[in-house]
């Protein structure tokens, strides 16, 4: 009797040895055995400034500020308000390029993938609220939380 249920006991903790683990990522159902685009934060850095040049807006806005500046007054009057539209016009320009553009601020988000267990790093604007430890997948080049 004793050998049979020492022999049933060791079956058995083999066979749970061996068996694999179900995490609690994929009893919740937002992790799919396979996935290829999931993984885990491993670190978040910010990485600076982008795209802080100035371009068209402020181009532009000079030319219709100093078009509008030459419509005003006569003789040495109209040169100084054609300068003084142009860099009005210019400045407004530029703040209204600034206001349009997505934030200048870029995060480097790197994670370790499911699948291959690499490492690999993503830019992008919006961090999403993550921490280090979050689980999350890939969506168009961009890291998305698996919420």
């Amino acid at each position: 009797m004793f050998k049979r249920i020492l022999v049933v006991g060791v079956v058995v903790a083999v066979a749970a040895a061996f068996m694999p683990a179900q995490t609690a990522e994929a009893r919740d159902g937002y992790y799919r055995r396979g996935c290829d685009t999931c993984g885990r934060v491993v670190a978040i850095e910010s990485a600076g400034r982008r795209d802080n040049r100035v371009g068209g807006g402020a181009v532009l806005g000079a030319i219709v500020g100093g078009a509008l500046g030459n419509q005003v007054g006569k003789g040495d009057g109209r040169k100084a308000a054609t300068v003084v539209g142009a860099l009005a016009g210019g400045a407004i320009g530029h703040d209204i390029e600034k206001q349009g553009r997505r934030s200048n601020y870029y995060y480097r988000i790197s994670v370790r993938m499911d699948r291959d267990g690499r490492i690999r790093t993503y830019d992008q604007h919006d961090v999403y609220g993550l921490r280090r430890g979050d689980r999350v997948y890939i969506d168009r080049g961009e890291v998305i939380p698996a919420r």
